[in-house]
């Protein structure tokens, strides 16, 4: 079975259009976790237009208190800022993305080879017993990227599935990214790194990238859950993934 790790960042940008406490990122927490869920994912950015600084604190303290088997999935780009952030929570997963803080969402991966050394040195400084490490992956990086990530020492690899998600009116563009995931997944797999998975998917999309995919560890979602909880809410949305998933 491949595990939901639901990503708050949505609801917490809802919150921030007001000088409000609500939608309260924690008790969406408890909600989705209530619901099955397996963990919650947050990435926090420099600006806090979602998460907040605050949240992570805040989320670290609930999970640690009313839901230890729950995994906290951090997402972020490997500043100072956040390498002290990590310290202090010391989430059991981290995930590095190579994002410039004025993107509005992830949407590429990293260059492997030509971040290597770099990659390297974040991982050994981030890496305990007690905490995977993931790099934000091309969906066609094939082989050899695969293996310039493995060469960091990291545990993980997520793939990034927005190209995917984005073809949902073009079915053989559809087919060729899947076969792309496809192959990189492979490739991660027999390198002996875990694959997660995340960006654009959603219960229509879900289905077939299950079934072209297989062996992926954890799918992330935010963007998708978070639409449908507007016409289902957050608990059946995730019973809805979950099932998807399994």
């Amino acid at each position: 079975m491949t595990l939901l790790s639901v990503n708050l960042n949505a609801v917490a940008q809802l919150r921030n259009r007001r000088d409000l406490p609500w939608p309260s990122v924690t008790g969406i927490a408890r909600v989705v976790l209530d619901a099955g869920a397996s963990g919650i994912t947050v990435h926090p950015r420099p600006d806090e237009r979602h998460i907040r600084r605050l949240d992570v604190l805040d989320l670290a303290d609930l999970l640690r208190a009313d839901y230890p088997r729950a995994e906290f999935n951090i997402e972020g780009y490997p500043s100072e800022d956040f390498l002290e952030l990590i310290d202090q929570v010391n989430p059991q997963q981290v995930t590095l993305v190579p994002d410039d803080p004025a993107q509005a969402t992830s949407d590429h991966g990293w260059d492997f080879a030509g971040k290597g050394n770099f990659l390297r040195s974040v991982v050994q400084r981030l890496k305990r017993p007690d905490r995977r490490i993931s790099l934000f992956c091309d969906p066609d990086a094939g082989e050899a990227g695969i293996a310039a990530a493995k060469a960091t020492g990291a545990d993980r690899v997520e793939l990034f599935t927005g190209p995917y998600g984005a073809c949902f009116g073009d079915a053989a563009e559809a087919e060729r990214q899947l076969s792309a995931l496809a192959v990189t997944c492979g490739a991660a797999l027999d390198a002996g790194l875990g694959v997660n998975a995340g960006h654009d998917l959603t219960l229509v999309n879900l289905p077939s990238f299950q079934k072209a995919v297989p062996g992926v560890a954890e799918v992330s979602i935010g963007h998708g859950i978070t639409a449908d909880a507007l016409l289902m809410g957050f608990a059946e949305a995730t019973r809805r993934y979950i099932a998807v998933l399994a």
